[in-house]
């Protein structure tokens, strides 16, 4: 596998280098930097990548660090409605989306990414509800900060990477402004229950030191359709974003101290509920069939979503010479899930009612709160080094109850990590050669009274258990770790920079998977190894390139951890969690460039990753086994063109996800991925009052199955999801 790879990063690099050889005369002007495309750095204002926690250029950092500014998310949003699905559009190497609310085994490079808000935290690592993509709408979001790799610089949870929404600033402008957003939406055949709308709406004011931000939208979704025009499957276990309804509020107020030092408190809460308007209709996959819906009441609450969090930021870009950032901040999650007669029996306990008939459905609460404290200038009498010193802390309080029955399905869990660090970034030979690197010290302390999982706990066979569940004695483990990254970047002319990195990631399993599923009697939670923390260790080198009309990278990385975590299926079908070696690698490739026609814009994206697991009944540490859908994405090619100038802006881009077979010791060629292409179109219009926009998702209604259900669950037909056929949606986009 690795002599195949480094024939891969030979070719990639010689196409790459052919690429980029005609830029090497050119010099970027200001107004090529203002066409600059989709990532950070357009225009004569540099972004400051605040999830990088360093107001240092990403140039200037070991790290593939990507923008999407607000121009291109709002094109995204048009297009997909969330911004789950515009990052995963955007980047190769992130999974293709569920089209789902819940977003489990949707990776970054491979390993789960960590979704935040300026900063905030949205997983539940506890027990990871997958919902983290879908805590904000994406109306309120001014960009997207994308750090890749495992990494520690956000606390528990980059072990696939950062993903930072960052909310809309505040108003530079005396007096009053705003925005409103007004959309439609509807499949390609118009039907009725197929129809969407969206509303939303921002008053911004500033008056001297005093500005205050504050909007809401709601957001109506349809039934979704595929490219044979008929109803997409339902997940109702899981949750929908079709045949929903969204609110979402938002309000920053903001108070500056000094010229340097300001006071931020930002407020959010998006709630989603389903309407529960259709039930499943299993298909076949045999005949390839995929599942759909019919007109139903499904049982008990639909699924639904909501999430509150509030953060209070001081920051000061002169304190004592440096740069002050603190944060104190509190967030709440409640997600239920939708509820079955479960045919496994996995509720089931017949001290309630008679086996077979007991209906029950699940709901995860979660409150967390916390701080982080960093401070960063250069070093006195030596002002090449800087240093940063921080410290974080979180507290998280997570249980799964059955809300039916009153009944804990993943006993109530507090966690607590606390993590100094520091970093150093030395600039040599005027800023040719930079040196970074730093330490992180996560301690991590892990509360579980004593409890007993649920009655039907000990699978015999599949649709047979043996009831009474176990006695789990809890206990308060203490993990801690000393976490290390270090790099080089060597730019030897402006635009051009190489780089070799090495970070460690830290983050827990999902406990909350593995306490609900122990069978065993007599575990004992002070010494289980099971939920001790995954520690990813990443590697990478790349080379950027951002001259003339040419905007360019390549990377290539492989990262590892001796107890990964990986999805499997049990008899049942619902996911345990294993603590597996695992090994991922990865080559990422993009490439924009500038045409001669002012304002158009050609770009090609290209990732290949490869995982593997140690499979064995008795693990041995060698992996031999490829990793499945549930746990990695297809290789992918991405190709865009774009026009942006003037009151017009056109874009059209489509994504290859390429074909892929799971070999190894352990392989079922009912899980092999058969691959499809979709194209989506995108035109907007200044008016002089608001701007008019036409979104296709699909131009082209391709009927594909999406890659989720392609490569899991081979004989579960109610898993079996087409993909969103043509979804067009007209905007009217006014900013005052």
């Amino acid at each position: 596998m690795y002599a195949s790879y480094r024939l891969r990063l030979l070719g990639a690099a010689t196409v790459f280098a052919l690429a980029v050889q005609p830029a090497w005369a050119a010099e970027a002007s200001g107004a090529d930097a203002a066409e600059a495309g989709e990532t950070a750095g357009g225009g004569d204002e540099e972004i400051v990548v605040t999830a990088t926690r360093s107001i240092l250029p990403p140039s200037a950092l070991p790290l593939t660090v990507d923008v999407i500014d607000k121009t291109t998310l709002d094109q995204q949003l048009a297009i997909s409605g969330s911004v789950t699905d515009a990052v995963a559009t955007l980047t190769p190497s992130f999974s293709p989306t569920r089209q789902k609310l819940s977003g489990a085994g949707e990776t970054l490079r491979g390993r789960s990414p960590l979704y935040a808000i300026n900063g905030i935290p949205q997983s539940t690592p506890l027990r990871d509800g997958s919902r983290d993509g879908f805590t904000i709408d994406g109306f309120f979001v001014d960009r997207v900060e994308l750090i890749y790799g495992s990494n520690a610089l956000q606390g528990i949870g980059g072990t696939g990477g950062v993903v930072n929404q960052v909310t809309v600033g505040a108003p530079r402008l005396e007096g009053l402004s705003g925005r409103v957003l007004v959309q439609g939406s509807a499949d390609a055949d118009f039907h009725e229950n197929g129809l969407g709308g969206k509303i939303a709406g921002l008053v911004q004011y500033k008056s001297g030191r005093f500005d205050a931000s504050v909007g809401g939208a709601y957001d109506k979704r349809g039934v979704f359709y595929d490219g044979h025009g008929n109803p997409v499957g339902l997940n109702l276990t899981q949750g929908e974003t079709q045949d929903s309804r969204s609110w979402s509020l938002f309000g920053r107020f903001g108070y500056g101290l000094s010229d340097t030092a300001r006071l931020d408190l930002i407020a959010s809460r998006f709630q989603l509920d389903g309407d529960g308007d259709f039930v499943a209709k299993a298909g076949n996959r045999a005949t390839g069939l995929p599942t759909s819906a019919v007109r139903g009441t499904p049982p008990g609450e639909p699924a639904a979503s909501r999430t509150e969090s509030v953060a209070l930021s001081l920051t000061d870009t002169d304190l004592w010479g440096g740069n002050f950032v603190g944060q104190i901040f509190w967030n709440r999650t409640h997600d239920i899930f939708g509820g079955e007669i479960a045919p496994i029996a996995t509720f089931q306990d017949p001290a309630i009612a008679p086996v077979g008939t007991l209906f029950d459905q699940s709901e995860n609460r979660s409150r967390k709160y916390g701080g982080k404290l960093s401070y960063e200038r250069a070093v006195p009498g030596f002002e090449a080094l800087t240093a940063i010193l921080g410290f974080d802390a979180l507290w998280d309080s997570t249980e799964q109850r059955l809300i039916a029955t009153d009944r804990a399905w993943v006993p109530p869990t507090d966690f607590r990590s606390l993590a100094p660090f520091g970093q150093l970034n030395l600039a040599l030979f005027d800023e040719t050669l930079r040196l970074a690197g730093g330490l992180r010290w996560e301690n991590v302390q892990i509360r579980i009274d004593d409890y007993r999982t649920l009655a039907a706990t000990t699978f015999v066979a599949p649709n047979q258990a043996t009831f009474g569940g176990v006695a789990v004695s809890g206990g308060t483990p203490t993990f801690d770790d000393l976490l290390f990254n270090g790099g080089v970047i060597v730019e030897p002319i402006k635009g051009l920079r190489a780089y070799a990195s090495y970070a460690e990631g830290f983050t827990v399993p999902d406990i909350g998977r593995i306490t609900r599923a122990i069978r065993i009697p007599g575990v004992d939670l002070d010494d289980y190894l099971d939920i001790s923390p995954i520690v990813s260790n990443n590697r990478e080198v790349g080379v950027e390139v951002k001259r003339g009309p040419l905007d360019a990278s390549i990377a290539y990385f492989w990262s590892s951890s001796d107890k990964g975590q990986l999805l499997i299926a049990n008899p049942g079908g619902i996911f345990d969690v294993q603590r597996l070696r695992t090994e991922i690698q990865g080559l990422e490739i993009n490439v924009g460039v500038r045409l001669p026609l002012p304002g158009a814009r050609v770009s090609v994206g290209y990732a290949h990753l490869d995982g593997r697991y140690d499979s064995d009944a008795v693990p041995d540490g060698v992996v031999d086994t490829d990793l499945d859908g549930s746990n990695i994405s297809p290789d992918r090619l991405n190709l865009a063109a774009s026009y942006d100038r003037g009151p017009l802006s056109l874009r059209l881009q489509t994504q290859f996800f390429l074909s892929r077979s799971f070999n190894g010791r352990i392989r079922d060629p009912r899980n092999d991925f058969a691959g499809y292409t979709v194209t989506d179109a995108a035109i907007r219009y200044e008016t002089g009052f608001g701007a008019l926009s036409l979104s296709a998702q699909n131009l082209f209604d391709t009927f594909y199955i999406d890659y989720s259900s392609d490569t899991r669950l081979p004989t579960d037909n109610l898993s079996f999801f087409a993909g969103r056929g043509r979804t067009l949606t007209l905007g009217w986009d006014y900013r005052f």
